[in-house]
């Protein structure tokens, strides 16, 4: 899993007045919790936005005020009109405790079905698993050469190596679709490597 680094700032009182004036002071109220006490803080709002505003999921190296900490987002409070982030919530990692975090779905190769004119539909942009942090990769990803019209890859058939997704096993993530002008029988011709 990518690694980032945060600084943040202990926050002296806790409150909507407090969160207010952190945010006028461009800054995002946060809170650290996992291993015992809770740790509120803030941090630059533009340091936040470089993690928030991108596909990667990060473990963030944190340091409050000297105090060091590991951890993940695990909630988000937005602004639903402005979209700019209100609050975030950071959950310390243990080493021995597994953790649940979204995972972005990656897609790599290219696709007999789609080289033959069918259509590739991602249904998971981004699936939930369960694991200890050293086991969490960057990305899930996923490779659809061998996928013809429609044929799919499913929860159960991603290899997960000390992962647990919490998607059902038969929810389908991609698939190759027939599309119009596709010739199904022009995809089906080469068997001779499906050995």
């Amino acid at each position: 899993m990518k690694v980032a680094q945060l600084s943040g700032s202990l926050r002296t009182s806790v409150g909507k007045k407090d969160a207010r004036a952190l945010r006028l002071e461009d800054r995002v109220p946060c809170v650290l919790y996992g291993q015992g006490s809770q740790t509120h803080f803030s941090v630059k709002k533009i340091d936040m936005e470089r993690l928030v505003f991108t596909p990667d999921v990060f473990q963030v190296e944190l340091d409050i005020d000297g105090k060091k900490a590991s951890a993940i987002i695990q909630d988000l409070q937005q602004d639903p009109v402005k979209d700019t982030i209100r609050h975030v919530d950071f959950y310390e990692l243990d080493e021995k405790k597994p953790v649940k975090v979204g995972l972005p779905v990656r897609v790599t190769g290219s696709s007999r079905g789609v080289m033959a004119g069918g259509k590739l539909a991602q249904v998971y942009r981004r699936l939930t698993v369960v694991g200890l942090p050293k086991d969490l990769p960057e990305e899930v990803s996923i490779d659809i050469t061998k996928l013809r019209i429609g044929q799919s890859i499913r929860v159960s058939q991603i290899e997960a190596n000390g992962l647990t997704f919490l998607e059902p096993a038969n929810a389908v993530v991609v698939a190759v679709r027939m599309a119009r002008g596709a010739a199904k029988g022009s995809d089906a011709g080469d068997d001779d490597d499906e050995e």
